[in-house]
């Protein structure tokens, strides 16, 4: 276990969680480029390639520094403007890309060694280093032919490998999530048919019946009826029928009266930090769906954050909360796309239906986090005791994976912090979250305790892959970055029956963070 001069793999004096709490580790482009180990800038020489790979984690953090105390300055550079000045010639007159130049013929023969290191002995013995000057923001950039040419060959060599893979289907990260199973064939078969006329009779009933809502929702909502299902499970809507346009009405005019109450304090010394952070965080929000980073929707999301942030003092703006308003944002605005909604353009929708949808996201996130706020509080107890379940918990299920982890000094802090602070949001693609929301919505306690469950069905589903590592980087690595990005209904499914299954086989696990 841990000794007194173990080097800690967080930082020790890190910032306390509130209007900006980092989250460790991502799949996607990094949150913050200060909370991310990075390996040091001095490469190793040709001749030390064979260096031994860090086995434990004491190895790895000796061969790493720590980014903690980059300042802000990278932050600021974020958001500055490209000027034209800075950019090479040749992409100011085009965005082509330029075609592969000719690939020239390279004598490989290997020569006797000696000379520095093996790069040198893949060099034609009388090849002539012809240099290369470019001219670029004033100075003189000198280039060698042989990179320029090792570069093609390294193009060439990725595509040839991605061309022997098997071809799979790709599956849209949004469109049609609720009819995608794994292939990413459309499906609707009649069993699909008759659970739909099941929940449209639910919901045209002058009082839902919620308990019979949810357990109709658990095994997943069709997509025509997930927006008011949703509204309905999240406590959002009530189950009287007449009440519901009033309810909804009077609930959008708050909201935007929020609006115009606080928004305009953004630019105050009280919140410039917290909407700073919001600002930064935005386009970092799924950056690979063209949907969020369109400019009307991203000033969506900001005011959504900024009000929630300023309304809920006792958290601020955690990193992460991003995160959560999509999978509303998406469900919302399907009620008017039939179809390819991550590329459908917002601004094109009238301005009246903009503002339901902003509003209706706005109150579901906010039921969401009523019941984790804790997550999000003054050192995050909420996040510490679920990663600390989840360790006992995996303790019981998977000896084997838990002394694994113990082997090679991983923590489950180290992983399980971001699966419990973005609900594994940056684990799954986005129309598997949505899916797995639904189940969370039908279960009482879906995001506060069922959750737990999802996540160790989640990594026992690797079971085979992370026996397989031989080191802690690697071990982290994969934990880090698990290839879900062809998972569809069908996975999703198989996960939430697992946690099913695991929740009432120990359903005494967690029972140390629910006092």
């Amino acid at each position: 276990m841990a000794t007194d001069n173990r080097i800690h793999f967080w930082r020790k004096n890190a910032k306390v969680p509130g209007s900006i709490q980092p989250v460790y580790g991502a799949q996607h482009p990094p949150l913050d480029p200060r909370i991310h180990r990075t390996f040091p800038k001095d490469t190793p020489k040709a001749n030390n390639l064979k260096s031994k790979k860090a086995s434990s984690f004491h190895e790895f953090a000796r061969s790493t520094n720590d980014a903690w105390d980059i300042d802000d300055e990278e932050d600021e550079d974020f958001l500055a403007p490209i000027h034209p000045s800075s950019l090479p010639p040749t992409l100011l007159s085009t965005h082509q890309v330029p075609p592969l130049p000719p690939q020239q013929p390279i004598n490989t023969t290997i020569e006797p060694d000696t000379g520095p290191g093996p790069a040198d002995r893949l060099a034609p013995p009388t090849a002539e280093v012809r240099l290369q000057h470019e001219e670029a923001n004033g100075r003189v950039v000198v280039k060698s032919s042989s990179e320029a040419q090792l570069n093609t060959n390294t193009v060439r060599s990725t595509l040839q490998k991605q061309q022997s893979l098997p071809v799979r289907p790709i599956i849209p990260l949004v469109a049609r999530i609720s009819d995608q199973n794994s292939s990413g064939a459309p499906i609707m078969t009649v069993r699909d048919k008759s659970r739909l006329d099941k929940f449209k009779y639910l919901l045209s009933c002058p009082n839902t019946d919620l308990e019979e809502l949810r357990k109709h929702s658990w095994s997943g909502i069709p997509r025509e009826v997930r927006p008011i299902t949703w509204r309905l499970l999240s406590g959002y809507l009530p189950v009287n029928m007449e009440r519901r346009d009033l309810v909804l009405k009077r609930k959008r005019d708050e909201y935007f009266g929020f609006i115009e109450q606080y928004y305009h304090s953004r630019t105050d010394e009280t919140y410039k930090d917290t909407y700073r952070q919001i600002h930064i965080d935005i386009p970092r929000t799924n950056p690979l769906i063209p949907l969020f980073q369109q400019p009307a929707v991203q000033e969506v999301f900001e005011r959504i954050l900024f009000i929630w942030a300023i309304r809920h003092p006792a958290s601020g703006y955690v990193q992460g909360i991003n995160d959560l308003v999509t999978p509303f944002f998406v469900v919302f605005l399907s009620e008017f796309v039939e179809e390819d909604v991550e590329n459908f353009d917002v601004a094109s929708l009238p301005l009246d239906t903009q503002r339901n949808i902003e509003a209706d996201s706005f109150w579901c996130m906010t039921k969401l986090l009523d019941g984790i706020q804790d997550n999000y509080t003054f050192a995050q107890p909420g996040i510490q005791n679920k990663v600390k379940a989840l360790e006992e918990l995996v303790s019981r299920i998977d000896e084997d994976i838990h002394n694994y982890f113990k082997r090679y000094e991983v923590e489950y802090l180290q992983f399980a912090f971001r699966w419990m602070n973005n609900l594994l949001m940056r684990e799954l693609p986005l129309r598997c979250t949505i899916r797995l929301w639904d189940t969370y919505q039908a279960e009482q306690e879906g995001f506060s305790h069922f959750h737990l469950y999802v996540c160790a069905a989640f990594l026992i589903e690797w079971r085979k892959e992370i026996l397989s590592m031989v080191d802690f980087q690697g071990l982290l690595m994969l934990l880090q970055n698990l290839p879900t990005i062809h998972w569809g209904n069908e996975e999703v499914g198989l996960l939430l029956a697992e946690a099913y299954r695991l929740k009432y086989m120990f359903a005494d696990a967690p029972n140390h963070y629910k006092r």
